[in-house]
């Protein structure tokens, strides 16, 4: 977390700045797809799992070292300074994943299971997300969820504690 904080105040790489919110808006939010993929038996081991529209690492860091070796992580950014964050952290916390950094629509990878976490409009995050997926795609979104997606989505809803309730937008692509 020092690392991040510290990189936060040159290179503004999440608005959060508090340790207590930025462990739970940020490490405790993107281990909620732990829970969720357990909950609906989605095997997870040797599985590619790409994170769109990274930022900081979330949710992919986290799901990297939870699970280790057991996943192939790729994280897709296209800022280059969150981009050499990515990269020095994955020197400084001792994991293995691969930094692409370009704009997600002209990446040309499939993956197991593509995930996005606040990446922007969700029929835009559907569509890269459908592009670079082949097994799965998941959509964190916060508290709303319209009528609309519920016709194209399943709904994961979490509702814990220590995290503000959160909808995960799931769906198995054929």
């Amino acid at each position: 977390m020092g690392i991040l904080k510290k990189w936060n105040k040159v290179h503004n790489l999440t608005s959060v700045r508090e340790d207590r919110e930025i462990i739970r808006r940020h490490f405790l939010d993107s281990l909620s797809l732990v829970k969720c993929f357990k909950d609906l038996n989605i095997p997870i081991k040797d599985k590619i799992i790409a994170d769109v529209g990274s930022g900081a690492g979330f949710p992919g860091v986290p799901l990297k070292i939870y699970y280790g070796d057991d996943i192939e992580l790729i994280l897709i950014e296209s800022s280059a300074k969150k981009c050499a964050f990515l990269e020095y952290l994955k020197i400084h916390i001792g994991e293995d994943y691969e930094v692409v950094c370009e704009r997600a629509e002209n990446v040309s990878i499939k993956v197991d299971i593509a995930v996005a976490r606040a990446l922007g409009d969700l029929e835009y995050t559907e569509e890269l997300l459908s592009k670079i997926g082949r097994g799965y795609i998941f959509i964190m979104k916060g508290r709303e969820v319209e009528e609309v997606v519920k016709e194209r989505f399943n709904i994961y809803r979490i509702n814990m504690n220590y995290l503000p309730p959160l909808n995960i937008l799931w769906r198995k692509l054929s």
